[in-house]
C-alpha cells in the first residue's frame, strides 16, 4: 500500500486561506457603510396593561394546596 503524501499539504493550505481572506476582503471593501453613525433612539416601551408592568407569579396546579 503507498503512502499519502503530504509535503504538498501546507502550501495547498497556506494558499486557500490567503485566497480566503482575500475574496473576503474584495467582498467587504464592496459595501457602502455610512460616515455619520447616529445612535438610535431607545426610549422604554410605554405598556398598557397593567400586568405589563409588574411580576405576576405563575402557579403550576401541583403547588396549590388539594381543597
Amino acid at each position: 500500500m503507498p503512502q499519502l503524501d503530504t509535503s504538498t499539504w501546507l502550501i495547498t493550505i497556506l494558499s486557500m486561506i490567503m485566497t480566503l481572506f482575500i475574496i473576503f476582503q474584495l467582498k467587504v471593501s464592496k459595501f457602502n457603510f455610512p460616515l455619520g453613525l447616529k445612535s438610535k433612539n431607545n426610549k422604554k416601551h410605554q405598556s398598557i396593561n397593567p400586568w405589563e408592568t409588574k411580576w405576576t407569579k405563575i402557579y403550576s396546579p401541583h403547588s396549590l394546596s388539594q381543597q
